[in-house]
């Protein structure tokens, strides 16, 4: 048994990064923040990961900032310490979440709040359970927001929503979450883990290569031009379309056959 606060794991080439204070909710302790970071760029460089899942463990995915720590630096005056801690860890968390050259799973297994909500926007995928909740909750204690929300909130929602839920707080069920489009996918609790596994599964035995190339093609062209995103998806296609993947799949679907993907 470990007291880590963030744990890594890597089964069937796909890397499970577990929030692990259950009894904080998985709120973000400077040691937490520091461990996750790790967590992500370890996976991202893990060359035996192919699909990546973020969850927490107990009854929240993970609550934002440790408010009990927050509270202290802000009664002991280190300003300057308390607000690093966004560029020096929140912003390369979400960058490596939302750039890993891998599919990236959310299994969102109960509230997210403030951070928590960015740390699941920055996933390809959400996959909530049916008493899953999302409270971006920064401006209710009087905060901006962070963890890249303000960039992924309004791609998936637009604007007018986005910036409903930004200034006047409240949690959104897993239900109307699906509907606005905030998630993926919604389970009963206790199917979570196989949905999420299915799909991990799934996604580690696909054409890894290819997926990166369309996560870089679908960020370049959120702020670029038609043209400069052409130009940009003619790179990924000639890359893609050198790699052993592509060649074995063109193969396979010519002798009928299912491809077997390797990642390269």
């Amino acid at each position: 048994m470990t007291d880590a606060p963030v744990a890594y794991d890597v089964s069937d080439q796909v890397a499970t990064i577990a929030l692990a204070r259950p009894d904080a909710m998985n709120s973000l302790t400077l040691a937490a923040k520091e461990a996750l970071k790790r967590a992500v760029l370890d996976a991202a460089s893990d060359e035996r990961v192919r699909c990546v899942v973020v969850t927490g463990s107990g009854r929240a995915f993970c609550v934002g900032q440790d408010l009990r720590e927050h509270a202290a630096a802000l009664e002991s005056q280190a300003v300057d310490e308390l607000w690093s801690t966004v560029p020096e860890h929140y912003a390369p968390i979400a960058l490596g979440l939302a750039t890993m050259p891998k599919p990236v799973i959310a299994a969102v297994n109960g509230v997210a709040a403030g951070a928590g909500v960015s740390l699941a926007l920055a996933c390809d995928f959400r996959i909530a359970a049916d008493n899953a909740g999302f409270n971006t909750a920064f401006a209710g204690i009087g905060l901006s927001c962070d963890t890249g929300i303000s960039w992924t909130l309004p791609r998936l929602i637009g604007r007018a929503k986005a910036l409903e839920l930004l200034l006047t707080p409240r949690t959104v069920r897993a239900p109307e979450a699906a509907e606005l489009g905030l998630v993926t996918r919604v389970v009963p609790g206790d199917e979570l883990t196989a949905a999420t596994t299915e799909l991990a599964r799934q996604l580690a035995a696909g054409p890894t290569q290819a997926y990166a190339a369309i996560k870089r093609a679908v960020t370049y062209s959120a702020t670029h031009d038609l043209a400069a995103a052409l130009d940009h998806e003619g790179t990924q296609m000639a890359h893609t379309g050198a790699t052993h993947d592509h060649r074995d799949a063109v193969g396979a679907f010519l002798a009928k056959q299912t491809p077997t993907y390797h990642g390269r």
